[in-house]
């Protein structure tokens, strides 16, 4: 069986090299459970994908996010995301991807929608925090709509600098064809120009989105290794438990505190906490 859930007990069961390995990519990771590797691309991970999918889809997608501070370093290119259509991903950031999951025996499109995790860690002073947090942490509002605002307001902006006057139905037809990263991660080549233009989307998130403030999440306590995932109803989180149950012994659950934190911009998420020591 293969699921985010038993990623986090490798990452339990090794969870003092969290305090060792320079860097992140270096962990001893269980690539038995993993279908691809990457270095630079999205995903750094991911995670095969289940044939008996009764409890466990499996097929998750990781990007490893590590930080010499308690900030979340920034997102180059990808904007986080909850969930990540694998057609999208495969056609037009990743043309090895398929080939690579494939030969890991995963049916790619069986499971055409994927659940995304970060697996962020923070050092500072000397501590340490890790969290394998899931997307809908850093996507408080869908990702079309984070690009069609941010568009809104540099038309915004140009429009009074310029003078010009739009009518409110051009600038809503203009911005509607703003809603898609994938048009500015083509290469634009522009006839007698020695260069190449490609626009890249940058992504740092805000002190709420910030699961390693101590001022907003004081739960997230130092030299701690933490899941956090998305608490939305009581249901929703006894199946998180549930889970997590299946995957552990009940020494190493029982070990774990339990806790709840509230995302100022995206409700409740449980915490299952472990001391890296």
């Amino acid at each position: 069986m293969f699921s985010i859930y038993h990623f986090w007990k490798n990452l339990f069961q090794y969870k003092t090299n969290f305090l060792s390995v320079n860097d992140l990519e270096d962990f001893p990771f269980n690539t038995d459970m993993l279908s691809c590797k990457n270095k630079g691309i999205f995903p750094d991970l991911a995670i095969r994908i289940n044939q008996d999918r009764l409890i466990f889809n499996g097929g998750e997608l990781i990007e490893l996010k590590d930080s010499k501070s308690y900030t979340v370093s920034s997102f180059n290119s990808t904007i986080p995301t909850r969930r990540k259509k694998i057609k999208d991903l495969i056609l037009t950031e990743n043309s090895s991807l398929r080939q690579k999951m494939e030969d890991a025996g995963d049916d790619v499109f069986s499971l055409p929608e994927r659940e995304v995790y970060y697996l962020v860690r923070g050092r500072k002073k000397g501590h340490t925090k890790v969290c394998l947090v899931h997307g809908s942490f850093f996507e408080t509002i869908h990702t079309d709509e984070l690009i069609q605002q941010s568009f809104s307001q540099v038309l915004v902006e140009r429009v009074q600098k310029s003078g010009l006057q739009l009518s409110d139905r051009l600038k809503a037809e203009i911005l509607s064809i703003f809603t898609d990263q994938r048009a500015f991660s083509k290469v634009r080549d522009i006839q007698k120009s020695s260069v190449k233009l490609r626009f890249r989307i940058m992504s740092e998130v805000k002190p709420e989105g910030n699961i390693l403030n101590a001022r907003i999440y004081p739960q997230i306590e130092d030299d701690t290794l933490n899941f956090v995932l998305p608490f939305y109803s009581p249901e929703e989180n006894a199946e998180h438990i549930r889970k997590l149950k299946l995957v552990l012994s009940q020494d190493d659950f029982e070990s774990l505190k339990v806790l709840t934190i509230k995302h100022p911009l995206n409700g409740e998420f449980v915490v299952f906490q472990s001391s890296l020591s």
